[in-house]
C-alpha cells in the first residue's frame, strides 16, 4: 500500500512516501523537498550477532550523479568511493540515531540513503536524516524515535529554516540540528563569530521548527508501521556479576584515581586480565560477559566519583582546564608549525602555502568550484599506544578535520588579501581527550607562525556531561575516559568575541536548554583561558612569510591588455617565465598571479608585465627607440609593444628635408606625447622633448 504524508515547511512542501519503492526492506521511504528526492532504507539482520559488546549500526549516504543530470568523471564512469561530503553526511545521520536503539540490541542494522534527484536549491542531506528516522519508525526494528533534522541559517539578522544554497552564501551561521519532541539530540555547524546567545536562539528556533516533521512520521507509522521485533535486553547473571564485583570492584575503584592515562589504563587492564583468568576456570566461554561486567563497573565507578564524591580523574575541578604548553616554529623547513599540548593530548600542526595550482577541485551534486583552504587531521595508532595498519583516513579523521577546518575558515583573510592556497596538516601525537579541538589551537598557532594574516586567534574546547535523573554536571576539557562514560561530547570553537564552530553528540535521549546554556558558558570561559595561553606564545601573525614559502604578487589588468601579455601563441608570457623563473597565471578577468620562491624573480616579472601593459601619458617624456622611418616621419617605440608617430614637422626646430637627416632605425631618442586620439594612436614630438629638456636644465 502506498502511503504519503506531507506538510508545508519553510514555504515548500515536504513529503514522505512509502510503499512505492524498495518493498523488501524492513522499512523504506522517499523524502521529497522541492525537486530533491532521497530514498532511505532500513534493514536489520534476522538474527543477532553473538558475542559482541557494541551495536552494529552502519549508515551510508550516497549521492548518485544521475540525480543532478551528470555523468561521473574518470575512466570507469561510475560512482566510486564516498566523497568527503558523503562521509560527513553519513556521520551526522549515524550520531543522533545510535543512542535511540535499545541497549543490548545486536542485530546488524544498515541505513542506506540514496539521492535520486538533486535540486541545487534544496540540500538532500537533511532529507536523508528525516528519512532514516521515518524508515526506522515504520519498520519492525526497535527504535526510540522519531527524530527529525533541520538546517538553520541567519540572513539579514533573521533566523531562517532550510535556507537555500544561495541563501547560505549570505548566512551568518549554519546549524544542522536533530531533535525529538522533548529535546535536541545532535548539533553540528559553523558561525561567523556569533555570540552564545545567538547560538542558543538558533537552537531553540530550530528545535521548535521540527515538531511538524515528528507528527507526520507518527502519522505514517500509525498507517503502515510494522510490529516491532520482540526484543528483551539480555538478562544479567547476578551470580557472575557478584563474583566479578568481589574480585575487581575495589581494585578498579583504586585504579581510576591514578592520574596518568597510560598507568591508569594498564592497571585497569591488568585487573581485568587477572579477574578474567580467575573466573574462566569456573565460567568457561564467558569472556564477553565478564569483560562487559568489568567495563560497566569501571563506567559506574567513574560516574560515581564525579556525582557522589564531586571529583574527577586527576582531581580537577569540573570547569578546570589541564596544563597547556604552546610552541611555535618547531619545524625548520615548513612554512609554519606549532606544537600544542593540553594534558596528555598533543598535536603537531604544520601550515603549507601554495599557489592556485594547489587548490582542490570540488565537483559534487551541490558544489562546483575550487577550494583554497584545507585542513587534514591524522590520528595514527601510536597516539593512543596501539598497533594498527595504516590505511586511508577514517570517517572519524575526516569528520574531525572538517570540524577544525570550519572553526578556522571564518578568520582567514580573503583571497584578494592573501592569494595563497593554504593547507594545514594536524598530526595527533598523543590523545587523551578532544584532539580535534587541540587541532584547532595548534593550527591557529601554525598559521600565525607562517605569517598568514588571520583576523583573530581561535581556540577550541570539548565538554562532557554526567546526568543522573534531574541533576547534571558539565565537565570542561574532558578526558578520553570521561568522554567514554559520559552522556555528551560537546565541542565548541571560537574567538574571544564569539563562536565559529560547534558539534554536539549525546548518548541519552536528549538534553535541555539549561544544559546547553551551562555548557556554552563553560565553553566560553575555557576558550578564553586557552586563548590567553596561546597568545602568550605568539600573539599575532609574523610580519613576514617563511623564506621557504612561495612569493605571490597580484596585478589587475584591463581585459584588453590580456592578449598583449600572453602574446601570439603565448610567446610573450613564455618569454617572461623563461627570463624570470616565475610562474604566471592570468584569468579571464585580467587578474595576474605571479609566483616564485624568490622575491627578486617576482619583482622582475612584475616589472616586465608593467612594461608591456603600461599606457602612454599625454605630456610625459619617454626615451624611445626608432623602429621604422617613413617619408612623413618616424615610428618610435616608447616602451615594449607601444609606439607612436613623430611627424617630420616635430623632429626638430626649423624645416627638416628628410627624416634620415635626423634619425636612423635603432636610434634612441627623447620624445614627448602630444596627443592620444580615440583610436589609441599616439602623436609624439622630438622637438618639444628637446625644448623641455633645455628649459629644465
Amino acid at each position: 500500500m502506498i502511503k504519503k504524508v506531507e506538510f508545508e515547511w519553510g514555504n515548500r512542501t515536504l513529503s514522505i512516501e512509502t510503499g512505492r519503492m524498495a518493498k523488501q526492506t524492513s522499512g523504506a521511504v522517499t523524502v521529497q523537498y522541492g525537486d530533491s528526492i532521497v530514498l532511505v532504507t532500513a534493514v536489520a539482520s534476522k538474527e543477532p550477532r553473538e558475542k559482541i559488546s557494541f551495536f552494529p549500526l552502519t549508515v551510508d549516504y550516497q549521492e548518485m550523479t544521475y540525480a543532478a543530470g551528470k555523468i561521473p568523471g574518470g575512466f570507469f564512469k561510475r560512482e566510486g568511493r564516498p566523497s568527503e561530503r558523503e562521509i560527513l553526511t553519513s556521520r551526522f545521520i549515524d550520531r543522533p540515531l545510535r543512542p535511540l536503539f535499545p541497549e543490548g540490541f545486536t542485530h546488524e542494522v544498515q541505513i542506506i540513503a540514496t539521492v535520486l534527484s538533486a535540486d541545487p536549491e534544496n540540500n538532500p542531506d537533511i532529507l536523508a536524516l528525516i528519512g532514516a528516522s521515518a524508515a526506522l519508525e515504520i519498520s519492525d526494528i526497535p527504535f526510540k524515535g522519531p527524530i527529525a533534522g533541520i538546517r538553520v541559517g541567519k540572513i539579514d539578522n533573521q533566523l531562517v529554516i532550510n535556507p537555500s544554497c544561495e541563501q547560505l552564501e549570505k548566512s551568518m551561521l549554519e546549524l544542522i540540528i536533530a531533535g525529538s519532541s522533548e529535546a535536541i539530540v545532535m548539533v553540528e555547524g559553523e558561525a561567523d563569530i556569533q555570540s552564545e546567545e545567538t547560538i542558543m536562539e538558533a537552537l531553540s528556533f530550530g528545535h521548535q521548527s521540527l515538531m511538524n516533521i515528528l507528527d507526520i512520521q507518527l502519522e505514517l507509522k500509525k498507517a503502515v508501521g510494522k510490529t516491532k521485533i520482540a526484543f528483551q535486553p539480555p538478562s544479567h547473571d547476578e551470580t557472575l556479576y557478584q563474583k566479578v564485583f568481589d574480585a575487581a570492584h575495589d581494585k578498579i575503584k583504586q585504579a581510576i584515581s591514578i592520574h596518568g592515562k597510560l598507568e591508569r589504563n594498564e592497571t585497569v587492564r591488568q585487573i581485568g586480565k587477572s579477574t578474567l583468568e580467575a573466573l574462566l576456570v569456573e565460567h568457561e566461554g564467558m569472556e564477553i560477559e565478564i569483560s562487559n561486567i568489568l567495563n560497566k563497573m569501571e563506567e559506574e565507578l567513574i560516574r560515581s566519583l564525579i556525582t557522589s564524591e564531586r571529583k574527577r580523574i586527576g582531581g580537577r575541578n569540573f570547569d578546570e582546564i589541564r596544563e597547556i604548553s604552546c610552541e611555535a616554529g618547531v619545524l625548520p623547513r615548513t612554512h609554519g608549525s606549532a606544537l600544542f599540548t593540553r594534558g596528555e593530548t598533543q598535536v603537531l600542526a604544520s601550515t603549507t602555502l601554495g599557489t592556485t595550482a594547489d587548490e582542490q577541485r570540488i565537483d559534487s551534486l551541490m558544489q562546483n568550484g575550487k577550494k583554497s583552504f584545507m585542513l587534514h587531521y591524522n590520528f595514527p595508532p601510536f597516539s593512543v599506544g596501539e598497533v594498527k595498519f595504516l590505511r586511508g583516513p577514517s570517517r572519524r579523521e575526516i569528520g574531525h578535520g572538517v570540524l577544525a577546518e570550519k572553526a578556522i575558515a571564518k578568520v582567514l583573510p580573503s583571497n584578494d588579501e592573501f592569494p595563497y592556497t593554504i593547507r594545514i596538516v594536524s598530526e595527533v601525537l598523543e590523545s587523551n581527550g578532544s584532539s580535534s579541538m587541540a587541532t584547532v589551537c595548534g593550527s591557529i598557532l601554525s598559521l600565525m607562525d607562517a605569517g598568514v594574516p588571520i583576523k583573530n586567534p581561535v581556540a577550541g574546547i570539548a565538554l562532557g556531561l554526567i546526568k543522573e535523573e534531574d541533576e547534571f554536571i558539565v565537565l570542561s576539557d574532558i578526558l578520553g575516559d570521561e568522554d567514554h562514560i559520559g552522556d555528551m561530547d560537546f565541542k565548541v570553537a571560537g574567538t574571544r568575541e564569539g563562536i565559529t564552530a560547534l558539534q554536539m553528540d549525546i548518548k541519552i535521549t536528549g538534553i535541555t536548554t539549561d544544559v546547553l546554556k551551562k555548557a556554552l558558558h563553560q565553553a566560553r570561559e575555557g576558550r578564553l583561558f586557552i586563548l590567553d595561553k596561546m597568545e602568550a606564545t605568539i600573539k599575532e601573525p609574523r610580519r613576514s612569510l617563511s623564506v621557504w614559502a612561495p612569493r605571490i604578487a597580484t596585478i589587475q589588468l584591463k581585459t584588453e591588455q590580456i592578449g598583449g601579455v600572453i602574446g601570439p601563441g603565448g610567446k610573450v608570457i613564455k618569454n617572461i617565465i623563461e627570463q624570470t623563473g616565475a610562474k604566471i597565471e592570468i584569468d579571464d578577468t585580467g587578474k595576474v598571479n605571479i609566483y616564485s620562491s624568490s622575491t627578486e624573480s617576482v619583482e622582475k616579472a612584475i616589472k616586465m608585465v608593467h612594461e608591456i601593459t603600461q599606457e602612454a601619458e599625454v605630456n610625459k617624456i619617454y626615451l624611445g627607440k626608432v623602429r621604422r622611418i617613413m617619408d612623413f616621419g618616424a615610428f618610435v617605440e616608447i616602451f615594449p609593444g607601444t609606439d607612436g608617430l613623430v611627424h617630420i614637422s616635430q623632429l626638430a626646430e626649423g624645416r627638416v628635408k628628410s627624416v634620415r637627416d635626423v634619425l636612423e632605425e635603432g636610434d634612441e631618442v627623447m620624445v614627448k606625447v602630444l596627443e592620444i586620439d580615440k583610436q589609441g594612436k599616439i602623436k609624439l614630438s622630438r622637438k618639444e622633448a628637446l625644448n623641455q629638456s633645455v628649459t629644465s636644465s
